[in-house]
């Protein structure tokens, strides 16, 4: 008789423990989509973007469309901000939206990825 009420009470408890630890994965967790205007100009800023991205606490995924300049980031909104993610962005030195480019880290940029470069 013990034995089941034991074995009852450890069903119930394993069922609340996955309900509950289930519900706060989900609780929250939608990513969020920015899109954010930069000075890319080559592929070896796509790069540079892409993979400084990947390092910012809460971003999911960075995709820099070089044509239209525009960097599309998915990012946890209980983790980050879009202004943090703006800002990560101009620390790499490139413009995003109305926050201009890190001056030192744009100085460091090869020729090639300044705002003025031909298109190549």
């Amino acid at each position: 008789m013990k034995t089941k009420i034991i074995l009852k009470s450890l069903v119930i408890l394993t069922g609340l423990v996955f309900l509950v630890s289930n519900g706060s994965c989900s609780a929250g967790g939608k990513d969020v989509e920015l899109k954010i205007k930069t000075s890319a100009v080559c592929g070896q800023c796509k790069d540079r973007i892409e993979q400084g991205m990947a390092f910012e606490k809460g971003v999911k995924d960075c995709v820099l469309d070089v044509e239209t300049k525009v960097a599309t980031v998915k990012y946890n909104p209980s983790k980050t901000t879009p202004e943090a993610i703006r800002l990560a962005i101009s620390k790499l030195g490139y413009d995003a939206d109305d926050i201009a480019a890190d001056k030192t880290a744009y100085d460091k940029l090869p020729p090639c990825c300044k705002k003025d470069a031909k298109k190549h």
